[in-house]
């Protein structure tokens, strides 16, 4: 079923309106700029730092609009997750699959249609509760293929709620969501196939991330970045 269908957004919007409050009366205790997200007519990018299965339902919780995130294919067959992948329209993503080219498709008719794909740059949980892994350049290849902003987003608390050392479920703890501005990156549109500009755009918007969720990300390359730092 595809995710702009009537079905899928009802669905949608009914998920995030039963559980939403849920998640944000038991975790998400504070969320700062979310405007950024929900006043955003078009289509973008909402790329965060990942620390947890949480990140997914807490920034759903507190965003104002659908975010359809690239998600693994574990998700898609999990008895739990499952559904819910299937109900919000999430993006499947096979990682152990060569050609991406249909994901790279499905990314491009979201933003098309105006609609919002969520992305965690760094590809899979950090089990550090204090850095980032190093992010892939994807969501810059994104962005500056389709002439869409990027919404930097900074989640912090989840990794003590629950992550991949400890999965335990943690109910004293809770979560902060800090979104960004949304980020144009106007002047590199045509370089898109540049690998330095990639890496340069990407260490931008992780640099953001690394200020919202006050996460450290120590693997800036780029010349650019290393004398702002």
């Amino acid at each position: 079923m595809k995710t702009h269908s009537l079905p899928i957004k009802i669905s949608y919007g009914l998920t995030r309106f039963f559980i939403g409050p849920l998640i944000r009366a038991i975790w998400v205790k504070d969320h700062q700029n979310t405007h950024h997200i929900k006043r955003h007519k078009g289509g973008a990018i909402i790329a965060a730092n990942h620390q947890s299965f949480f990140d997914f339902l807490c920034l759903a919780s507190v965003s104002g609009r659908n975010i359809h995130f690239l998600s693994a294919e574990k998700f898609f067959k999990h008895r739990w997750w499952r559904k819910l992948m299937k109900i919000t329209g999430q993006i499947r993503v096979d990682r152990h699959a060569e050609d991406k080219s249909a994901v790279h498709i499905s990314v491009k008719d979201h933003v098309t249609r105006k609609q919002l794909v969520g992305i965690f740059p760094e590809g899979t949980r950090s089990p550090s509760a204090t850095e980032m892994l190093k992010a892939y350049t994807g969501i810059a290849r994104y962005a500056l293929e389709h002439r869409i902003p990027i919404i930097p987003v900074g989640i912090k608390g989840a990794h003590e709620i629950h992550n991949i050392v400890d999965k335990k479920l943690n109910f004293k703890k809770s979560v902060r969501v800090a979104v960004g501005e949304p980020m144009y990156f106007e002047k590199y549109y045509d370089r898109g196939t540049d690998h330095e500009v990639l890496i340069e755009v990407t260490e931008h918007v992780m640099k953001k991330i690394e200020e919202l969720s006050g996460k450290i990300y120590p693997h800036y390359e780029s010349k650019g970045l290393a004398m702002v730092q």
